[in-house]
């Protein structure tokens, strides 16, 4: 895949994890994935780029003290990129989303700010400026989906279709159940799954993929690494098979081995 310059407004571009012990994350997804990392210091801490083959992917970095003490869990979040933060801050709130995190500048690289929808799973917002975002998506060893988990598939569907200008499909998916997939003009952007009671306590969430060559040797090699599998592998006809898994901190991520041609 030729070197990404850009990303389309409204479109998912980046994710970082938010995690209670970075050396070990690092570690982790490192050797899970074959990336490399780098410290960069940042005003109060330090964000560790992860990179694969010298193109930026993702992100991740020490939890702060007071989500600690809110008893947040670890987890990943996604980034959908817009034309003006501000604005799309503003309408974001007008649709009753909650803006957790009000716009501000990250350096030189972007605007970003962070919001709650309006069922509560939290994204976030990326106007680019020096950087756009993954600089590799949607192959091996890349992020390649990201997936919304809600109680309220209707309201969000309305919610990030005013904001964003998707528009949403739904399908049968796995196991007989509705899936949604949201659309930026022609492209598909992201989906989205009802959460089931079945579940347990999940709160809403954005949860992200990441391409792999092989589900169940990365599924063997996460559990050596010290993941644990929430469930076993699915497969998807015309997409893929996959699995969700904890990493060693507790965040939920999921590989996913797609099909030739999906």
């Amino acid at each position: 895949m030729p070197d990404m310059t850009s990303h389309a407004p409204g479109t998912f571009s980046w994710a970082d994890l938010v995690t209670t012990e970075p050396v070990g994350a690092k570690g982790f997804y490192t050797s899970l994935f074959g990336w490399d990392g780098k410290d960069m210091p940042v005003p109060g801490s330090v964000y560790t780029m992860l990179s694969k083959g010298g193109k930026s992917v993702c992100a991740l970095y020490e939890m702060p003290g007071d989500m600690r003490n809110m008893g947040v869990p670890p987890h990943w979040q996604s980034y959908v990129t817009v034309e003006d933060v501000d604005k799309a801050a503003a309408r974001a709130q007008e649709l009753d989303g909650t803006v957790i995190a009000q716009p501000f500048d990250v350096m030189d690289a972007g605007r970003m700010a962070m919001v709650l929808d309006p069922s509560g799973a939290k994204f976030a917002m990326w106007q680019p400026k020096a950087s756009i975002g993954a600089g590799v998506l949607r192959e091996t060893g890349a992020l390649c989906w990201n997936e919304l988990h809600t109680k309220d598939t209707e309201g969000a569907a309305k919610f990030y279709n005013r904001l964003f200008g998707w528009t949403t499909k739904t399908s049968p998916g796995a196991m007989n159940e509705e899936y949604t997939e949201f659309y930026s003009g022609s492209q598909p952007v992201g989906g989205m799954l009802k959460i089931k009671p079945e579940w347990g306590e999940i709160p809403p969430n954005w949860a992200v993929y990441f391409q792999v060559a092989s589900c169940d040797a990365s599924l063997e090699r996460a559990q050596g690494l010290g993941a644990k599998a929430i469930m076993p592998p699915m497969a998807v006809k015309g997409v893929g098979r996959f699995v969700f898994l904890h990493d060693p901190q507790g965040a939920v991520f999921a590989v996913i081995q797609m099909e030739a041609g999906a």
